[in-house]
This record gives structure tokens, C-alpha cells and sequence, in this order.
């Protein structure tokens, strides 16, 4: 992020007015590596595990905030910070190089988790359950679930009868389903990216994110119009992927201002506690804006800083929460039951990291130098 990218003119928007924003909005620029946003990250999938204990041991939905659960809210932390992220990557790399570091980071990960699920998980659970005979053979099979799943749209949670008593039946994964939607996020910034207005305008950026906040305000003309599920889940998390976006506009371009970062926070609190429906994604650009400032002041331990491991720690909670649950972990109480699931899923988290994640991630890296 240069001076140059921080102070160059708009010519979609008058001088005068664009240096009376750049003085207010002025600040210092993001660092790129001295941030704690792989903790703050991490946070954020402990959150979603914490929200999934409620239904998961059968005690209802859990402490909500304007009818959400506190894991939806935390995947809208995760989104926000996503395109914010993202958006850097695609502004620093050609499309075919920016694809390809997209696929290394989610997929891998994604189908080792399948298979672990597949042959590991849901066999333990047959053999904790007693519903061993015809494993491989019963439907839903365990190559059917991962032939179902395999393009990240998940379509299929079961496999066995391993899951078919406890609390939340018949779900081995019930987190996976925002993969989908956050690699059709990194697709739409592909496509963006081959816009030069939209690289060179914070104006493009904000229409886009204030159009998508009008579509989810207005989502119930997606079903009048035929539109399923699936889009209108999409709708619904793609406002907060674009108002990270808009952040990295505004920080690229002005840098991250101390009294704007506390501002932000607040406003995004009130927008989410105050305004029913689609308060959230407004909300979402100082939202992003107020994480990232948080991340620059909050210092987060060295090994998380070289390591992160919240994508692992959020693929593998659910299942390792489902086994627990299996275990009797929904009689266990929460003080018991959470710590337990947290550190559990913190193994599977990292072995995720050191032995799929960053191999695949650095083999992408020397070859991609090679080229």
C-alpha cells in the first residue's frame, strides 16, 4: 500500500471534495504482516463453535442477536475480513494466479476433511453406535458423500446411521455449507478484478456494496421470482464479503485512521442491534474496518501469527463436537463440553495446517516463482 495508491486522485469525484475525505479519513497504512488478524480469525471460528454447542447437545439455538445465532454472526466476521483480504490479493496478481491461489487455499483442506469425515469420523461413530454392518454400503455411502460434495456446494451431510440419535441428526458438517458461497465471493472479485474502474474507484466498490444490501433488504422478491435457497444465501453473505472490500478501497487508499476505527465499531453495533433484517450487512465495511483496527493494536502470540490454523479449527469443529456428543458430551455440561471440543478440534486444526494447508500453499508459491 503506497503514498501514490493512498493519495491519487478520483477522477470520478471532484478535488476539492476528495481531499476534504482524504483529510478526515487519513490515517496510517495497514501493515501487511503486523497485524493479529490470523488470532482474530481464529476467535471467530471458536465463536462459531461455541454458538453450535446449543444445538448440538439438544439446548435450543443459543444466545441470539436480532434473531441470528452467534455463529452466523461470527461467519459474518469471517466474511468481512475475507474481502477485505481477498480484494488485496486479486489487486496484487494476474487472474489465473489469483484462481489458483484461491483453489490452494480452500480445497485442499475442504477434501481432506471429506475424506477424514468419510473414513475416519463417521466410522468411529458406527462402531460407537453399533451400526457397523453394511458401512460402506449403506445410504448414504461414504464415497456418496463425497462424491456429492465434491464441487464445495454441499448437498449431502449424512453418510451411515452413525448420527441418527443425537440431538442434531444426520449432519456431519453442518459449517462447510459457507465454502461454497465464499469461493462464489472470490469468483465475483475475479471478475471485478478485470475491471479498471472498479480497481481504480472507491465509488464502483461502495454502488456494488450498497446494491447487494438493497437485494438482501429486499430478498423476498428472490423467491417471488423463483430464485432458490441457495441464492438467497448468497445474497445474504455476499454484502458482508463486498463491505470488506470497501474497506480495503478506503484503507488503500486513505490508510487507518485511530478515531474512524473506534467510530466504526460503534456504528456497526448500533446498525446490527438497532436495525432488523438487513442492519448486519450495512454494517459490514465498518465492521471490517473496525476488526482490522482492532488487529493492528491487539497483539496475538507468535506461533498463531506464523500459523494460521481457523480455517482447519472451523471445517473440523462440528464433526469433532458430533463425536463428543456421541461420547456424552451433551450430559457433560458446557464447561466441560466446550473446552473439551475446543481442544480436539484444535489438534485436527493444526494437522490441517501442517500437513495439507501450508504444504500445498508453498508448493503453489515455488511453482508459481518458477513460471
Amino acid at each position: 500500500m503506497s503514498e501514490r495508491s493512498r493519495t491519487s486522485p478520483d477522477s470520478f469525484v471532484p478535488t476539492g471534495t476528495l481531499s476534504r475525505i482524504g483529510l478526515a479519513l487519513s490515517g496510517r497504512e495497514f501493515p501487511a504482516r503486523g497485524n493479529s488478524l490470523n488470532m482474530f480469525r481464529l476467535i471467530l471460528a471458536a465463536l462459531v463453535l461455541f454458538a453450535h454447542s446449543w444445538p448440538l447437545t439438544g439446548r435450543g439455538e443459543g444466545p441470539l442477536i436480532q434473531g441470528e445465532n452467534l455463529g452466523t454472526w461470527a461467519v459474518a466476521g469471517f466474511f468481512v475480513v475475507s474481502g477485505f483480504l481477498i480484494m488485496g490479493s486479486r489487486m496484487r496478481t494476474r487472474l489465473g494466479e489469483y484462481l489458483l491461489h484461491r483453489i490452494v487455499r480452500i480445497y485442499p483442506g475442504f477434501f481432506v476433511c471429506l475424506v477424514a469425515t468419510a473414513f475416519l469420523f463417521a466410522p468411529l461413530a458406527a462402531v460407537l453406535t453399533g451400526t457397523t454392518d453394511r458401512y460402506f454400503s449403506t445410504a448414504p455411502t461414504p464415497l456418496e458423500f463425497i462424491w456429492a460434495n465434491l464441487g464445495l456446494s454441499m448437498t449431502d451431510y449424512n453418510i451411515g446411521k452413525g448420527l441418527s440419535a443425537v440431538p442434531y441428526p444426520n449432519v456431519w458438517n453442518g459449517s462447510l455449507w459457507t465454502l461454497y458461497h465464499e469461493f462464489l465471493c472470490y469468483l465475483m472479485l475475479a471478475l471485478l478484478g478485470t475491471w479498471a474502474w472498479f480497481r481504480r474507484s472507491i465509488v464502483a466498490a461502495a454502488v456494488l456494496f450498497i446494491l447487494s444490501v438493497a437485494l438482501w433488504a429486499n430478498s423476498g422478491l428472490v423467491t417471488y421470482y423463483g430464485l432458490d435457497a441457495v441464492f438467497l444465501l448468497f445474497s445474504k453473505l455476499a454484502p458482508f464479503f463486498l463491505g470488506g472490500t470497501l474497506a480495503y478501497f478506503v484503507i488503500d487508499r486513505y490508510g487507518l485512521n485511530r478515531w474512524i476505527g473506534i467510530g466504526s465499531g460503534i456504528v456497526a453495533v448500533a446498525l446490527i442491534g438497532f436495525v432488523p433484517g438487513w442492519g448486519g450487512q450495512a454494517a459490514s465495511p465498518f465492521l471490517a474496518y473496525a476488526i482490522l483496527f482492532l488487529s493492528t493494536i491487539v497483539p496475538q502470540p507468535r506461533w498463531i501469527a506464523k500459523n494460521d490454523v481457523s480455517y482447519g479449527f472451523y471445517i473440523y469443529a462440528w464433526p469433532m463436537q458430533q463425536l463428543l456428543v456421541l461420547l456424552g458430551g451433551a450430559r457433560w455440561g458446557f464447561t466441560v463440553f466446550m473446552p473439551t471440543a475446543l481442544a480436539l478440534t484444535l489438534v485436527f486444526a493444526v494437522a490441517s495446517w501442517f500437513l495439507v494447508e501450508r504444504p500445498m500453499m508453498r508448493r503453489m508459491r515455488r511453482r508459481a516463482s518458477t513460471l
